[in-house]
């Protein structure tokens, strides 16, 4: 089966704009492969002026929440590093027939939401004997985190734009539809509680198996 790729543009996030912008970009995601009837659902960022879609799948909306949690768990070990998270199509197949029923995953499309999050120095408050100094420290800090918001903003916005032109041209790998589900199979996979790279991680594991080894 061929399976398709693709790498986003890396955003620079901080800590605090983890969950938006994961938010945004997994349910985008999975809203342009959505099959049968969804009900669409308008969300309106808080951080950004940007609007997503979510399809209005309840176990869909909880999957993502709490590979979000895990992912911000891991950063919170591993500050600093960029990361990658990987969103992952399947379609199941029946291996040899047997008593055992077994099934495998054949992936089609693999999506890397690539980030860096960073810590940027905070404005200090509070009464100080250099207080005409510090307000201008203040004032310069946030200066620039008004200037580095704008800018992920815009980096935003190409991203959601790289996976509308991602699947407008790849078509030709995605299986037929079923009308029973709403969305295809996917899983969502997150960097090992280990330091390695995540990319190496995963590049072992496609090795051994053929495909990234997936969280339950």
């Amino acid at each position: 089966m061929n399976c398709e790729v693709c790498q986003l543009k890396e955003l620079e996030v901080e800590h605090f704009e983890i969950r938006e912008v994961l938010r945004c970009i997994l349910h985008t995601i999975v809203f342009h492969r959505a099959l049968g009837l969804v009900r669409p659902k308008d969300i309106d960022l808080e951080l950004f002026e940007i609007t997503y879609v979510q399809c209005g799948d309840v176990e869909l909306e909880k999957k993502i929440e709490e590979k979000i949690d895990q992912f911000i768990s891991w950063v919170e070990k591993h500050p600093n590093k960029k990361s990658q998270i990987c969103l992952s199509f399947y379609e199941t197949k029946n291996k040899h027939p047997s008593w055992f029923n077994k099934t495998e995953r054949l992936f089609w499309e693999h999506w890397y939401v690539n980030l860096h999050v960073t810590q940027h120095t905070k404005a200090h408050s509070g009464k100080s004997h250099h207080s005409k100094p510090m307000v201008v420290l203040g004032e310069t800090v946030s200066e620039e985190r008004g200037v580095r918001k704008e800018a992920l903003e815009a980096s935003l916005h190409e991203v959601l734009f790289q996976i509308i032109k991602f699947v407008n041209e790849k078509k030709d790998h995605v299986p037929p539809i079923n009308e029973d589900i709403i969305c295809f199979p996917c899983e969502i996979t997150i960097p090992s509680s280990s330091d390695s790279p995540f990319g190496m991680d995963v590049f072992k594991r496609m090795l051994q198996t053929g495909h990234p080894t997936m969280l339950s």
